[in-house]
């Protein structure tokens, strides 16, 4: 059955083989308070690295037992999050986790090209699942937050994990929509050009696992009323499970406006690493660090 709300994702794990988390320079509240929650209802068994004495402090002040986590010392940030990369190369850990580092440092280690997690031409891309209170559905996108500019072979990739991730959340074949200012395929705009191109790739078989069509405006991509008025044909038009964004400035607009202004709830990570890798912002609250925690963990490889 497909999870049509964030809270669902908690439940689905239930039963299931539990995920190892490593959390990088895990030595604030918000992060502890999330792994710990994630914990406590069964989804993760969770390892932090950072400064074991800050870690246990925080703990105390959050009433927050350190027990339930295995702690690795490591004071200095950089090779805090080495160090979580390396417990990952030695299959140690399933799900990667930002703490309380910047993002460029926990994104260094990552893509540090002896001792990181990527592959050889692997993209890395960030995919967010946002929950809006006047939506029946959940909202799978990509990108909103590491590429600013993706090109045609990019923009595939952003397509097919974003594809995963609906597939994760028990959507068999989910229903993509890359999406433009307009439905029209004009020659003179390279978004349209090449949502035409992938979504006639994925007609033909080059993307597999969904139903993919674009250009579509977001109006048409997520409302049956605007499709219809718009003569749009198609089960993409007006129900479309994913959205992929032209751009980085488009998406994040959209991520945005979903959290600040529409009351969305979200979860998101960080994709084409050999693990799921949880980049929540240092702002972020409690809930949205632990519905990240159980969308990692439903996309983590057994």
């Amino acid at each position: 059955m497909a999870i049509t709300k964030l809270d669902q994702m908690l439940e689905a794990l239930k039963g299931r083989p539990k995920r190892r988390l490593v959390a990088a320079f895990a030595n604030d509240g918000h992060t502890l308070a999330a792994v710990h929650d994630a914990i406590q209802a069964g989804v993760v068994d969770g390892i932090l690295t950072g400064d074991e004495a800050a870690i246990r402090r925080i703990c105390a002040e959050e009433g927050i037992d350190p027990a339930a986590f295995r702690i690795v010392h490591e004071p200095v940030d950089v090779r805090a999050a080495a160090l979580a990369v390396a417990l990952i190369n030695g299959r140690e850990a399933d799900v990667l986790m930002k703490g309380s580092l910047s993002t460029d440092r926990y994104m260094r280690a990552i893509l540090d090209k002896e001792k990181g997690l990527m592959e050889p031409g692997a993209i890395l891309s960030h995919v967010t699942v946002i929950e809006l209170p006047r939506h029946p559905k959940l909202l799978v996108c990509g990108d909103v937050a590491v590429i600013p500019q993706p090109d045609l072979k990019q923009k595939v990739a952003i397509t097919n994990y974003v594809i995963a991730t609906a597939q994760a959340l028990g959507i068999d074949r989910p229903k993509v929509a890359l999406l433009a200012a307009s439905e029209q395929v004009l020659p003179n705009y390279s978004h349209c050009i090449e949502a035409a191109a992938i979504a006639k790739m994925a007609d033909r078989g080059q993307i597999k696992g969904a139903l993919v069509d674009g250009p579509l405006a977001l109006d048409a991509a997520v409302d049956p009323e605007a499709a219809g008025i718009k003569g749009l044909q198609g089960p993409v038009a007006g129900d479309a499970d994913g959205l992929v964004f032209a751009d980085i400035e488009g998406g994040n607009v959209f991520y945005k406006t979903c959290s600040k202004l529409a009351g969305a709830e979200l979860a998101a990570m960080v994709v084409g690493a050999r693990v799921p890798c949880i980049l929540s912002s240092r702002g972020d609250s409690t809930r949205t660090k632990l519905y990240s925690i159980a969308l990692a963990a439903l996309a983590a490889k057994a």
